[in-house]
């Protein structure tokens, strides 16, 4: 069979098609020109409903939806917020842009906070970002057992983490604020767009404000308006909105996230336990209670040099699959070494080394088990051509 699309993304549902169009035919883009019923406001809350939570606010993107959030915290200048050292450069990036100052922590070998260094930098930080790296969840039990005794608000970036469960609860609603990402390569894909969920009434009416919602255009937000009325003229603009056109793509999709969640579970475990029974190849298994909703994957090459693993990659990709050595390149955006807009940016030696043998394959949740099974031999291939001087010495 020919090689699958491994980036083509879902049709739009059709749903969306009459919606777009009345927009298109009226102009109405703006989430506040109508008194009411907006589709960004419709979104807001629907998404809120979906997720269990009290408010929702769609703005840009998932890193303008972390900015707003550390800016509605109150934080002040060159407050020190802990992030993860495996993550996005738009997370470090949000925390600078909030003028805050990042505080890198380790990540172990299955992707996750190491709980360990997390403990002992948290006494020197006053607001913390969680990464669900990849949809790969932290133990959020001890970390909100943590942050909960030293008073100390956690925001999640679930920006790959749409529809997964952590013992019960919904990824995102667990910590202050979560945010979550509506780019092409999420579960849910409206080209660009974020948004943020919490319970937190002052904090959301702080963040509305600063999105965007200048004069009163905040009445138009379903939310305590004594808390809008305290910020009034208060707080900077960012205008961060997001706009009716992107909501109109994203409403429709909502329905269809508990299959692609299903389909994107399926999809990876089947894939990583063809992996995990070659040599060479580990898949970090989830933790307990830990449901993911999973639209890539990743795995450790375990004895392997550096030239081997960059050997592999290329293999792979000739072949027809994309490998992503998260550290085996001099600008990945996922590299902490990478984020040199840090002032002081530290070593994370464990970090680095996991970085260094990590990698990443699109793994999109409409793919067939014959595509599936094509991915899989690929990489299975590719590592057996790179590996099999080992084998030949060894028989």
């Amino acid at each position: 069979m020919n090689s699958p699309d491994m980036h083509a993304a879902e049709p739009i549902p059709e749903a969306a098609r009459a919606e777009v169009e009345r927009l298109l035919q009226s102009g109405d883009l703006f989430r506040y020109t109508a008194a009411a019923d907006a589709p960004v406001a419709l979104l807001e809350s629907e998404f809120a409903e979906m997720m269990g939570s009290a408010f929702a606010l769609a703005v840009s993107s998932c890193s303008a939806a972390l900015f707003l959030s550390l800016k509605a915290l109150g934080l002040p200048r060159g407050a020190p917020v802990m992030i993860p050292g495996f993550t996005f450069a738009a997370v470090p990036s949000s925390v600078v842009h909030a003028d805050c100052r990042p505080v890198l922590c380790e990540v172990g070998e299955n992707y996750r906070v190491d709980l360990e260094d997390f403990a002992s930098k948290l006494p020197d930080v006053q607001a913390v970002i969680i990464s669900h790296m990849r949809g790969h969840t932290s133990d959020m039990d001890r970390i909100m057992e943590m942050c909960d005794a030293a008073r100390i608000p956690v925001i999640e970036d679930a920006a790959h983490s749409l529809g997964t469960i952590w013992k019960g609860r919904k990824i995102g609603t667990i910590g202050r604020v979560g945010c979550f990402s509506f780019q092409s390569y999420k579960m849910i894909n409206a080209g660009e767009g974020g948004i943020l969920v919490t319970d937190d009434a002052d904090l959301v009416a702080r963040a509305i404000i600063m999105s965007g919602a200048y004069e009163h255009n905040w009445k138009k937000h379903p939310v305590l308006h004594d808390a809008f009325a305290r910020w009034q003229n208060k707080l900077p603009l960012y205008n961060l909105r997001m706009s009716n056109m992107s909501a109109a793509l994203i409403r429709p999709q909502l329905a269809e996230l508990p299959r692609r969640v299903r389909d994107g579970r399926a999809n990876h475990d089947y894939v990583a336990e063809r992996l995990d029974a070659v040599q060479y190849f580990s898949v970090p298994a989830p933790l307990p209670g830990e449901d993911r909703a999973p639209d890539s994957l990743q795995f450790n090459i375990d004895g392997l040099d550096a030239d081997r693993i960059v050997a592999f990659a290329k293999t792979a990709k000739a072949a027809g699959v994309t490998v992503q050595v998260f550290g085996q390149s001099t600008d990945n955006a996922r590299a902490f070494w990478n984020w040199q807009f840090i002032e002081d940016l530290p070593e994370l030696p464990r970090t680095r080394d996991m970085l260094m043998r990590a990698c990443d394959v699109r793994l999109p949740v409409r793919l067939s088990r014959d595509e599936l099974d094509w991915v899989a031999d690929r990489l299975i291939e590719a590592m057996e051509t790179v590996t099999r001087p080992d084998r030949s010495q060894v028989a």
